[in-house]
């Protein structure tokens, strides 16, 4: 639990979760969001998790960065309502959903991807590795490889969607596709900075970055 002793700090709930289905993480995400349309009062959330191996396309993806048929693929593809273009979530890799009411904090789209940026990089830190902004591009890269993926969705300044950091996936999902749309900027993961690294320690940082970050205060609701 992370506590502050200034006042006036936004509470947020914080779900640890495993592995998750795309599918059932994304019905869970479009609930708290309508929840929060109806009744803004409502705490903001942090949603962590895994998925199983999945590719999913943002509202204007182009098909051309999918490097397979799409009607043909043995492979999990989903269309959503997210920006960005097509990127691959596998174990391995961390997935942060923010359920924030953006009214809170500031009404400025950019401002929040810089944001959520802001906290992969001080992740990195933690580890000694200097994480870095491409201008015209969202993400973060490490010496040149893309490590954090951003992409997000706001209906009436509440958000949803979110940032994916690959901590220890296996790359070769990513072969399939141009991630991102980006063809000349390899992907890379931590573990080939940091080889015994895992997602379950990884998450820790993430949580105290994004409570320094957006200055709240993370409850973890008990369990059900």
């Amino acid at each position: 639990m992370i506590h502050s002793n200034k006042p006036h700090k936004n509470r947020c709930l914080l779900y640890n979760r495993k592995l998750v289905l795309y599918l059932e993480a994304h019905a869970w995400q479009r609930s708290l969001l309508t929840e929060r349309i109806h009744d803004p009062s409502l705490d903001d959330v942090l949603i962590l998790l895994e998925h199983p191996p999945v590719y999913t396309l943002g509202q204007g993806s182009n098909l051309d960065f999918l490097k397979f048929d799409i009607d043909k693929s043995q492979y999990d593809v989903h269309r959503i309502e997210r920006g960005g273009e097509v990127t691959y979530h596998c174990s391995g890799q961390l997935v942060g959903y923010p359920i924030l009411n953006l009214q809170r904090y500031r009404k400025d789209l950019h401002w929040y991807l810089r944001q959520l940026e802001e906290v992969i990089i001080r992740v990195l830190a933690v580890y000694g590795l200097q994480g870095e902004r491409i201008p015209a591009f969202t993400g973060v890269w490490l010496q040149g490889r893309k490590v954090a993926a951003i992409g997000i969705k706001v209906s009436r300044w509440i958000t949803m969607h979110g940032f994916a950091l690959n901590v220890c996936p296996d790359m070769t999902g990513f072969e399939r596709i141009v991630p991102c749309g980006i063809s000349d900027k390899p992907v890379g993961s931590l573990a080939e900075w940091i080889p015994d690294i895992t997602c379950q320690e990884v998450r820790f940082y993430v949580a105290q970055s994004f409570a320094e970050v957006f200055s709240v205060e993370l409850i973890e609701p008990e369990p059900e």
